[in-house]
């Protein structure tokens, strides 16, 4: 495998994971709307985790905002992003990504598409792949 091909795959794995991650946020902007998204920031950044008020039980109306933090800037989106980002930038710096990295984003996806039931987790594990494959030797020469 040359470079070339190595740096290609690098960077179509990083732009899947943007754009799933990106994505998550957008679609999750659409749906729920940007005031309900912000209500956890409006009431303090302790209220995306309700249960640390002791002797309170939370209230539907803080569990709600708790899954608000938690499904948007809290969730995997946000990582997944950065992750890309940077293994855009060490593709065109033609520094190595090692293979542990594809591996648990094979794992980290598939178990989250086998709990979560048919979802676009399972998508998740095409960048894992095309790292694994990046990290391959190269091609020995015949002779």
């Amino acid at each position: 495998m040359t470079d070339d091909t190595r740096r290609r795959l690098l960077h179509w794995a990083s732009g899947v994971m943007v754009v799933l991650g990106a994505g998550h946020l957008m679609a999750l902007v659409a749906i729920t709307g940007w005031s309900e998204l912000t209500t956890w920031f409006d009431e303090g950044l302790w209220a995306a985790v309700p249960f640390l008020e002791r002797g309170t039980p939370p209230t539907v109306a803080s569990l709600h905002t708790a899954v608000a933090f938690w499904s948007g800037l809290g969730s995997f989106a946000v990582p997944l992003v950065l992750l890309g980002l940077l293994i855009r930038h060490a593709a065109g710096h033609g520094t190595a990504v090692p293979a542990v990295i594809g591996w648990a984003l094979i794992g980290w996806f598939l178990l989250a598409g086998v709990l979560l039931g048919p979802s676009p987790f399972f998508a998740g594990i095409v960048p894992g792949v095309l790292v694994v494959l990046a990290t391959r030797k190269p091609d020995r020469e015949p002779g």
